[in-house]
């Protein structure tokens, strides 16, 4: 078998490479030539980036196979996410690889900003000596204001701290009780900026946090207090600290972003008391592994068809260890569902009962749907694309939970209505110590069945004779039947037979098999991929 191809469009740590294993044809290019990324994009099925490499809507065309973008960092400017989405391609990256730099690189920053040492520098290497020009403050007992109590927001508060500092902090999202956890007060915005003598941001870029630092909050700080921004360009106004810093409005400022990178020459570069540094949040060897084995441990397990947890596209959060294993077995009740339906779909709901259902379930509902499209359309289905899938098709989704699960410890069920008028549904279930993927229902008939590569489904009137009638038909075209069980609601009802076969069936097969046993039902479900 040819293995799949990873395309390296920029130089990535060696670890990633080898994060990736032998499994996969590892290709490099330039991505950053644009005519050597769209002929090297042709036929590979993922592709790990930095920063320079545009994975556009064109690219994104150009690769009929590509299946994954990973972006080894954090920032995706350069990727489009919507194209991506809509050609069912999973984009990865590594949100938490640089953390810790960021947060080290903050702290430098405020240290560098606290006892002049970049000027300091500048001025000995000049040739001057200036003790009493470069006379700095101690950080010890000064009250540091962090703007954002994220996972970098947490890690410089416990710096600061260390140095003896007063932290305290704004953020909506964060309670009392978490904060009081990490030894911090929260304030409110305007408290903050009116107490804190250094002041540094960790906020996402959004329209709301545009500019967050800007004229108005330059005018509420101390004419003492510092600020820095090692987080995105733009949320500090870069013209409002220009004016704040030459009216002496903030004593000073540290600056690793900006809204145009590269930026080299910005009017607030000029001061003495502004520390800048070329985006280098991320830039440290350390950052750079972490980043490479993430996303190339991403890459290994989108291209082996498994759910990635923190896919910037794909709404699936993490996935508790007592939930993943329901993953493949939803999607494959997905996929006989599909083997079932006579009509086009207009509903589904995807319930689940047990002991998971307190769990975050949400991957089982993008299991399920990826499952349900698989066969139906011509496209490839991912999990990323499979909601789109259905909000295009006019197919409602709804994932339902309940702990009632009386014959079950856990039980995944597919309910779905049809444009028929016609209702269909069929349940799986876990069992044993081996988590034994089990077909256990079918629009109401009960039964216990390992699900198999491939299933026959019949419906038809219950009868002496029909079970030696299937095994001689089957044998008559080589057919082996590995497992059956049939099922009925009620003696003398209607019976619905399953069975495991090794083989799929070879055309006309079912055709004959229904009419010699008068079945009103008789599908096929081929689940090998």
């Amino acid at each position: 078998m040819n293995k799949p191809v990873v395309l390296i469009a920029e130089e990535l740590s060696p670890a990633t490479v080898e994060a990736l294993g032998p499994d996969f044809e590892i290709r490099q290019a330039d991505g950053s030539d644009r005519t050597q990324l769209l002929s090297a994009i042709a036929d590979v099925d993922a592709i790990l980036v930095r920063s320079a490499t545009k994975v556009d809507a064109e690219a994104i065309a150009a690769a009929p196979k590509l299946k994954v973008i990973a972006r080894a960092g954090v920032g995706l400017d350069n990727v489009d996410i919507k194209a991506a989405t809509q050609a069912g391609v999973m984009v990865v990256n590594a949100p938490t690889s640089n953390i810790i730099s960021a947060a080290e690189l903050t702290v430098g920053h405020i240290v560098s900003l606290a006892r002049r040492i970049p000027a300091a520098n500048a001025s000995l290497k000049g040739g001057a000596w200036k003790r009493a020009a470069y006379t700095g403050v101690e950080l010890f007992e000064k009250t540091a204001g962090i703007i954002g109590l994220g996972r970098i927001g947490a890690l410089v508060a416990a710096r600061l701290q260390g140095f003896g500092m007063d932290v305290v902090a704004y953020d909506p999202y964060v309670t009392s009780a978490r904060a009081q956890q990490m030894g911090v007060r929260l304030l409110d915005l305007d408290e903050l900026l009116a107490t804190s003598d250094f002041i540094t941001i960790h906020m996402p870029k959004t329209p709301e946090t545009v500019g967050m630092l800007g004229t108005e909050a330059f005018a509420k700080m101390k004419d003492s207090a510092y600020v820095v921004n090692v987080a995105r360009g733009g949320l500090v106004d870069e013209a409002a600290l220009y004016t704040a810093l030459k009216e002496g409005t903030i004593a000073g400022a540290g600056i690793d972003v900006f809204v145009s990178e590269p930026s080299t020459d910005l009017p607030f570069f000029e001061f003495e008391n502004v520390t800048v540094t070329p985006h280098l949040g991320a830039s440290t060897d350390e950052a750079q592994e972490k980043a490479g084995v993430s996303v190339a441990k991403s890459v290994r397990l989108a291209l082996n068809g498994e759910l990635v947890p923190d896919a910037v596209n794909v709404a699936g959060g993490v996935i508790d260890e007592s939930v993943r294993p329901g993953i493949p077995l939803i999607e494959k009740l997905g996929r006989i569902f599909t083997a079932l339906t006579e009509d086009s779909l207009t509903a589904l709901d995807i319930e689940v009962a047990g002991e998971i259902a307190s769990l975050d379930v949400k991957a089982l509902e993008l299991a399920a749907l990826k499952g349900v499209f698989t066969d139906v359309v011509s496209e490839q289905v991912s999990y990323v694309n499979a909601p789109v899938l259905a909000e295009q098709r006019g197919v409602t989704a709804r994932l339902i939970t309940t702990a009632d699960s009386p014959e079950y410890r856990n039980l995944l069920t597919l309910k779905g209505a049809l444009s028929d008028g016609t209702q269909l549904s069929v349940a799986g279930t876990l069992t044993g110590p081996k988590q034994i993927e089990k077909l256990v229902g079918i629009n109401g008939y009960e039964l216990e069945i390992p699900i198999a590569e491939h299933l026959i489904v019949l419906v038809y009137p219950d009868r002496p004779g029909v079970i030696g009638s299937l095994g001689t038909a089957f044998g008559t075209h080589g057919i082996n039947i590995a497992a059956m069980q049939v099922a009925r609601k009620e003696e003398g009802g209607p019976a619905l037979a399953v069975l495991a076969v090794d083989s799929a069936l070879p055309a006309g097969v079912l055709d004959e098999v229904r009419a010699s046993i008068g079945a009103t039902v008789a599908r096929e479900a081929n689940l090998a991929d």
